[in-house]
């Protein structure tokens, strides 16, 4: 048994069932045996590899993208541009690199923020970008960034943000718990709790007993803070994460270790917790603040910033297993059958204006 998984027992016992948002929570956070907080989760020695750690293309074509919108914005400076959950700093780095070849003066005269809350994480990422001539800073919260035009990108950030269930039991809605069966095991069961049905999606009327649905309030909160200042000052973000474009019904909730799924209630702490981001959902906090939201898939996004076409002048300067590696990494991050299709995108900007 974790140390973790010993406390939430412990905790259980004390004061009973805790939801499944407050467990994710625990897990992933927790300052002590939380997952974030105290392992080295990315790369192949890690339990999960992302998009930056697989290929420079990514972060080259995200600061590509990121450097048009300033750009049709109006070139504001003072600007900051900024990544949240920026995990080992890959993509900040390769940000960087590409920023400085584009535009050396907007290199030096632009600030550049990393938002974490691990200091673990954020040692590392100090590490990655050491060197850098770039005005860098870390800020747990964008509340702390500067009031001025923002341009933010984050990439499988929203899946790990703690998530909420409730599961149909009888004739409505329950918050789904994570409690102790006879044993003392971690068990899974319908708590009290309901959920207020304007919440709920299309369909969840029909549902079938046991069916689970996932409410994000969390997510909804965080993007809501984003989007806010991006109406109050300017900008434009970009978010990248696994999930789907419509809301529907069904238990997304996972666990991952070393690069293999696991039972979400076996090893807290010391398994990466994610959840399927409703990318609607999301939709819906940036447009209430007056933002337009555009949402494609992964391999739209980086087919049409030119994924082929960097690969090909990277591959122009690759002997033959450089060129695998090239080829390889292009069908990881826009094949259909890898990241793709099940990785959307979701750009934020401003409203243009007409006239």
């Amino acid at each position: 048994m974790t140390r973790l998984k010993e406390r939430i027992v412990g905790l259980i016992g004390a004061v009973g069932p805790i939801p499944v948002s407050e467990y994710m929570a625990l897990c992933l956070f927790d300052p002590e045996h939380g997952y974030y907080t105290t392992r080295e989760p990315f790369g192949a020695a890690g339990d999960f590899v992302t998009a930056p750690e697989i290929s420079q293309m990514f972060g080259e074509l995200v600061a590509v993208w990121l450097y048009q919108a300033w750009q049709g914005a109006g070139r504001p400076l003072p600007v900051t541009f900024a990544e949240i959950g920026p995990g080992r700093g890959t993509l900040m780095k390769d940000m960087l690199r590409t920023w400085s070849r584009l535009d050396p003066a907007f290199a030096a005269g632009a600030s550049f923020a990393m938002i974490e809350t691990s200091p673990r994480l954020t040692e590392i990422q100090k590490e990655t970008l050491a060197g850098q001539s770039a005005a860098l800073s870390w800020h747990q919260t964008i509340d702390t960034l500067q009031r001025q035009p923002l341009f933010i990108v984050g990439n499988e950030l929203f899946d790990a943000v703690p998530i909420r269930q409730f599961v149909y039991v009888g004739a409505g809605w329950r918050e789904r718990m994570v409690g102790l069966d006879d044993a003392d095991n971690l068990h899974f069961f319908a708590g009290a709790g309901s959920v207020d049905p304007a919440l709920l999606p299309a369909g969840a009327a029909d549902a079938p007993q046991g069916a689970i649905v996932e409410v994000a309030p969390a997510r909804s909160a965080l993007m809501s803070a984003i989007a806010e200042h991006i109406a109050g000052h300017g900008g434009a973000g970009l978010f990248i994460d696994y999930g789907h474009l419509e809301p529907g019904i069904g238990d997304t909730l996972q666990a991952l270790r070393r690069h293999d799924h696991e039972d979400v209630l076996a090893n807290p702490g010391e398994a990466d917790l994610t959840a399927h981001v409703d990318f609607e959902a999301l939709a819906a906090s940036a447009r209430a603040h007056g933002l337009e939201v555009e949402l494609t898939t992964q391999s739209e996004f980086l087919l049409g910033m030119g994924l082929l076409e960097r690969a090909g002048a990277l591959g122009a300067k690759a002997d033959d297993g450089g060129r695998r590696a090239i080829s390889d990494a292009v069908e990881r991050l826009a094949g259909p059958d890898a990241m793709g299709e099940l990785f959307k995108v979701m750009k934020i900007l401003p409203v243009a204006k007409t006239g």
